[in-house]
């Protein structure tokens, strides 16, 4: 597989996001800033909490699939190649990790089998979408930790989706949640979430690796990043951490990321996480302590890696 040199684009994007003419500007400054050649459209559906089996992805919290195929479409003008990755969240703000139902069906309560019947649609609609557009890989689900132990349904879902798409797939497991996944055999990548500490890479790319060894299948980081605040290079899956803004210590995770795994062969790439649709001014990029790399130091450094591969 070719080095996927990748960003994970309009997390969060709302109807009427991707038709103002700020998002292709934000996507062409993403392809020129970072010399990224993926770029990962992730999708934020909603269910009223973690217990719902109810997946809503028709609504004002959504792109319209008439902007998201516009927005391929100007992708591909650009030269970059295509992922997509429908996601699911609470409503309610609980992570998507946490949703769950018991193992064994009761009356009057939630259950699994109505949940992925939902989430196979969403998926599917994607799917779909995927196929037309002629999207390079499609992600089945990300860090949806409670859920993998579900290996039927999980199976299930994957050869629902390649019935209706032909490209490559992938599911994006959580950071340490990599032997978490007995199916990895249905998919034909292997994805996770690279939210490692700064000085922790080699201790964790050696476990990762004597898991995914038998699998014999390509892997890449679909996630991977660190806010621009002191502390969340320890801690960089920490969306809340509380610290003071630190584009220094954002630069120092992704070089010792970039060091530590160009080493690794295996290791096929990033969708780093991420750029925004809609950017704040370049100007104010020093008031700004999230993930976001547009007009800080990590920026060049990302570029500098991405040039080099």
């Amino acid at each position: 597989m070719e080095y996927i040199k990748g960003f994970t684009f309009g997390w969060g994007a709302k109807r009427g996001d991707f038709t103002k003419p700020e998002a292709k500007e934000s996507l062409q400054l993403m392809k020129e800033r970072t010399a990224s050649n993926y770029v990962i459209f992730a999708l934020a559906a909603t269910q009223e909490t973690a217990f719902s089996t109810d997946v809503s992805y028709q609504g004002e919290h959504m792109v319209t699939d008439d902007e998201l195929k516009e927005m391929i479409a100007y992708a591909r003008s650009l030269d970059l190649k295509v992922m997509i990755k429908p996601t699911v969240n609470p409503a309610d703000g609980i992570w998507r990790a946490h949703i769950n139902f018991f193992d064994i069906d009761v009356p009057c309560e939630p259950k699994w089998k109505d949940w992925f019947k939902s989430y196979t649609d969403y998926q599917l609609h994607y799917a779909k979408i995927a196929e037309e557009t002629e999207a390079e890989m499609f992600i089945v689900g990300c860090e949806m930790v409670q859920t993998e132990r579900r290996d039927k349904e999980w199976r299930k879902l994957v050869k629902d989706v390649r019935e209706v798409y032909t490209g490559l797939l992938t599911y994006n497991t959580d950071k340490y949640q990599e032997a978490n996944v007995a199916w990895w055999d249905e998919v034909d990548v292997i994805s996770s979430s690279g939210y490692y500490p700064l000085g922790d890479w080699d201790n964790q790319l050696d476990r990762i690796e004597k898991i995914i060894k038998p699998f014999n299948k390509a892997f890449f980081f679909a996630e991977a990043g660190c806010p621009s605040r002191t502390g969340s290079a320890q801690i960089p899956n920490d969306w809340g951490l509380d610290g003071a803004i630190n584009q220094e210590e954002q630069k120092a995770f992704y070089q010792d990321m970039f060091e530590k795994t160009a080493k690794r062969e295996w290791v096929r790439g990033f969708g780093l996480w991420d750029w925004k649709a809609i950017l704040y001014p370049e100007s104010k990029a020093d008031q700004d302590s999230d993930y976001a790399v547009f007009g800080k130091t990590a920026e060049k450094v990302i570029k500098d890696f991405y040039q080099s591969r």
